[in-house]
């Protein structure tokens, strides 16, 4: 019987040792461009971004939590006064309210609003076509004190806007924006957006962000038409970045302060450092948490874009979507014009492929066909097998499932995952190599690329080429290796590997931070793509096809069965190590959730869990099933809580007064002050829903969109974030005369001083989610 492969060196041994060396090589570099620099010190040239003297900030601004309209953060505006005016700018504070529709943070059935206190200041240029905004925002989640988020995007502008001043003034105004109140509700983005002089003609926005502690600072998000941009960001010393992310992000409901800017007509780009996600809005976001060299790629980046920026035409910047992702640390892009073509051309070169082996005997076509068939083994199993052993982790240990997005030291466990996936495909491999033929089974893999690479087009095109150019350079090295010597072969197989793990390599390791563990499934279809574009190369380790018989056929099918024992002994090995590292302590404590909610209509109270197995610590709190409890707190919505019987603390609810009440015709229209009885995070007013509202205006704000309803007999609502001291003027238009009854809530957040509160233990800490730690006391009035 014939070897049928697509190439077949007399030393094999020999050839797979090489090609796998140059894989190595290869994959080292490839992993090497995506992983930022090296901290500078502060002695670094003044024209020069260094992270040391911009963790100085991060220090001043991580002290303590510091939520909007908190005292916190005015000390935090005040450092950031201080440290504009110290390099020679004069800042300003947008002091204002404003209003942000859709989905609320905090409330249900209406809109959320904040006062917010934005520091601006403006680099003028020397003959500007226009802006270029470099946006962070500086206060924190309400348990956190923001050491990454956004400490590093905040401390970020300020050291870039040192570099830009020792440098001397560019062609183009920049524009420093640290906004407020963008946990809350993104309101100080919306409110620049919406109301300041500055952003009345656009420009081009630099959003700076953090959702971990490491890792390379990936530009995640771009605007529509971001061919000119991308190719302005390619000149930066490190770039990092995928069209496939800006795919993926815009499928999903996240949202940063790039969002306003976006919908807002702004081009702009939105960068940020993603892994260490287990801090994230935690107590645990402190400074010292913070990887600095994350913060100095950071800053490279952001400075010498602005540069590159700052010296274009920015009235020149309009075009297509680009294709792009990182390689040896440059950039590769071409036009979004070019991913359909390249994904005709890969499937035809895999056709031509799949002919020509069959054509030389190397296969037949009934052969191919079911290889096809059989690829579907590992591109289903290996996710699925992936998703079962993050279960089986949670299992070992429970509190996995209250982590928000990773373990705290995931590396091991996404080592396992790609193991895991290297076993399914190899063993799949080696079970079929003979029975199907190897020919057979590298134009499967190819073809499914290929048809893959079709349909990322159609879904998602800046995601085509994750399997496009793998799949054309498959082919074409296929094509080059049955026509040429066998040493010359083994030469064309290794560069179409080479391609594939340049591309499919970094991508596997940017979206486990990504997505996390719970989504460990996506990283191991990934690893398969990536191992069907390897056949070829698996195939030399396997010993020619064909011949042996007795144990020289034993030893052939052992050699053959190496590859898939190792990498079954890495999963098992890299699952242990990740359980033996990855423990619970004081440093990295297991993630609770916890709120308290006090009515005082009724003088009850109950504590409240988002958790849905709750943890031990939790558990005594709370032992009700989840249910919704928008009947007494419509702030929440249909959000499903545990619960469980508190004290009722000696708590003041927030205060509704009717300053006037004006009635015409068939309608009332009133005029309330809500105003907190205590040092309050936000307010929310609901209105009973037998009741139609026909206007309302909050905070001297109008209110657009009336129609959205809290649920459990609650309509129309609002959230106010950081509700001034007198209080926030409300203006409500109701159809009728008959009484109104209205329910009030604030929120604050310190369990810690209520009746029945036990504190955590050591190694016990608090889930960084909005409604952690908060106290709501809510009460109905009736008008």
């Amino acid at each position: 019987m014939r070897d049928h492969a697509l190439t077949r060196p007399a030393r094999r041994g020999l050839a797979a040792a090489a090609v796998l060396a140059v894989l190595v090589l290869a994959g080292f570099a490839a992993l090497r461009a995506i992983a930022p620099p090296a901290e500078r010190a502060d002695s670094a040239p003044a024209g020069e971004f260094s992270a040391a003297r911009a963790f100085e900030h991060v220090r001043a601004i991580a002290t303590t939590t510091h939520p909007a309209g908190s005292a916190a953060n005015d000390t935090v505006r005040t450092h950031l006064l201080e440290a504009l005016r110290g390099i020679g700018l004069t800042p300003e504070v947008q002091d204002t309210v404003t209003i942000q529709g859709g989905t609320l943070s905090a409330s249900a059935g209406g809109a959320g609003l904040a006062r917010v206190r934005n520091v601006v200041a403006v680099l003028p240029g020397t003959d500007s076509t226009g802006r270029i905004f470099l946006v962070a925002h500086y206060d924190s989640a309400q348990v956190g004190p923001g050491g990454n988020d956004d400490a590093a995007g905040t401390s970020t502008i300020l050291e870039t806007a040192r570099a830009l001043k020792a440098g001397g003034p560019l062609r183009n105004d920049v524009v420093l924006l640290l906004t407020d109140a963008e946990e809350a509700c993104l309101c100080g983005a919306k409110a620049f957006v919406d109301q300041h002089p500055l952003a009345r003609d656009g420009g081009v926005v630099l959003n700076l962000e953090a959702r971990g502690s490491s890792g390379p600072a990936i530009m995640f998000e771009t605007s529509e038409g971001n061919g000119e941009l991308v190719e302005a960001y390619g000149h930066v010393p490190y770039p990092v970045g995928t069209s496939f992310a800006v795919e993926i992000y815009r499928l999903l409901p996240n949202d940063t302060d790039f969002t306003p800017f976006r919908e807002g007509g702004f081009q702009g780009l939105n960068t940020a450092y993603i892994d260490g996600a287990a801090v994230y809005h935690a107590p645990t976001d402190t400074a010292a948490s913070m990887n600095r060299d994350s913060l100095q790629h950071h800053g490279d980046n952001a400075l010498a874009l602005t540069r590159e920026l700052g010296g274009r035409d920015l009235t020149a910047l309009e075009a297509g979507d680009a294709t792009y992702f990182p390689a040896a640390g440059l950039l590769i892009r071409y036009p979004g014009t070019l991913v359909w073509p390249l994904a005709v051309l890969a499937l035809i070169a895999v056709g031509l492929l799949g002919w020509l082996v069959v054509r030389q005997q190397r296969a037949t076509g009934r052969r191919v066909a079911l290889a096809g068939v059989l690829t579907l083994i590992p591109i289903l199993a290996a996710p699925a097998a992936a998703q079962g052993l993050w279960s089986l982790l949670v299992l070992v240990r429970p509190e996995y499932g209250g982590m928000p997005i990773d373990p705290y030291r995931p590396l091991w466990y996404r080592l396992a995952v790609i193991a895991l996936a290297a076993t399914v495909v190899l063993a799949w491999h080696a079970l079929l190599r003979r029975r199907v033929g190897p020919a057979a089974l590298a134009v499967a893999g190819l073809g499914w690329l290929a048809a893959l690479g079709l349909l990322l087009a159609a879904v998602t095109p800046g995601g085509a080429y994750l399997t496009t150019l793998p799949a054309l350079a498959g082919a074409v090295a296929g094509l080059i290796a049955i026509h040429v010597p066998d040493a010359l072969a083994v030469v064309a197989i290794a560069a179409g590997a080479v391609v594939a793990t340049v591309i499919l390599l970094p991508t596997v390791v940017m979206l486990f931070p990504a997505l996390g563990m719970p989504m460990a499934g996506v990283g191991a279809f990934l690893t398969v793509l990536l191992g069907l574009a390897l056949i070829p190369v698996a195939d030399l380790v396997h010993p020619a096809a064909g011949g042996a018989r007795g144990m020289e056929a034993l030893r052939a099918r052992h050699r053959g069965a190496a590859p898939t024992l190792a990498a079954a002994v890495a999963l098992v090995a890299c699952t242990a190590t990740g359980l033996a590292v990855d423990r619970f302590d004081a440093a990295h404590p297991s993630l609770t959730h916890l709120m308290y909610a006090l009515d005082t209509d009724t003088g009850t109270a109950r504590w409240l869990s988002e958790e849905t197995d709750p943890q031990p610590w939790t558990a005594q709190y709370v032992s009700a099933p989840p249910e919704t409890v928008t009947d007494s707190l419509p702030a929440f919505g249909d959000e499903r809580l545990r619960s469980g019987p508190a004290e009722a603390a000696s708590l003041p609810a927030p205060n509704l007064t009717l300053v006037t009440d004006t009635r015409t015709g068939d309608g009332r229209t009133l005029r309330l002050r809500l105003t907190p009885q205590r040092t309050a995070r936000f307010v929310t007013l609901h209105i009973a829903a037998g009741t139609t509202v026909t206007s309302a205006t909050v905070g001297g704000r109008p209110v657009g969109d009336l129609s959205g309803s809290a649920g459990g007999g609650w309509g129309f609502g609002f959230v106010f974030h950081a509700p001034p001291q007198d209080g926030v003027e409300v203006e409500l238009t109701v159809k009728g005369t008959d009484p109104v009854r209205l329910r009030a809530m604030d929120g604050s957040d310190n369990l810690a001083a209520l009746p029945g509160f036990r504190p955590r233990p050591s190694g016990v800490g608090v889930l960084g989610s909005h409604s952690s730690e908060l106290v709501a006391v809510a009460k109905t009035y009736t008008l």
